[in-house]
């Protein structure tokens, strides 16, 4: 999570810090989702991030497993809704770019037939509830209901 801070801060994209560091935007995507870098790649993403090496790869992290590693604990609370946010917004505008392209699409090649605008008009309500969900204006399934189900499943509080 520390490497998705550290990129977002700079406003650069996993395929930019993925060039600039010279790994795959895959390897960007796995670190970000909590797995461990190898030596190599933690210094260069330190160089390019011009951090201490120890901040990318704690030497605490270094004998343990990924199975076994808590990336969460690097950001704090308030950090971690704030990433998930961005995440969830980014997540409804790239649907919506892609909803209104496919729309102009069809409405286009299809113009005049009634079952697009009936197939269109469902898929936009599905984005517009997204949305909805997006801006917290719908609460269901928020950051704290993930919260509250891992809890649960953990039998303890996070």
């Amino acid at each position: 999570m520390i490497v998705r801070k550290l990129r977002l801060k700079r406003g650069w994209t996993q395929s930019e810090l993925a060039e600039m560091a010279g790994v795959t935007p895959r390897t960007i995507q796995r670190i970000e989702r909590g797995q461990i870098p190898g030596l190599e790649t933690a210094r260069a993403l330190a160089a390019v991030f011009e951090v201490d090496l120890n901040l990318i790869r704690p030497e605490e992290h270094d004998m343990q497993t990924e199975e076994t590693t808590e990336p969460e604990k690097d950001l704090a609370a308030d950090e971690q809704l704030a990433l998930m946010y961005a995440k969830r917004m980014k997540s409804f505008y790239e649907q919506l770019i892609a909803y209104v392209v496919i729309a102009v699409i069809f409405l286009i090649v299809f113009h005049g037939e009634w079952l697009v605008y009936l197939v269109l008009a469902g898929v936009g309500i599905g984005v517009a509830i997204q949305g909805l969900m997006a801006y917290e204006v719908i609460n269901f399934m928020s950051p704290k209901w993930e919260r509250k189900m891992a809890e649960k499943k953990l039998g303890r509080k996070l």
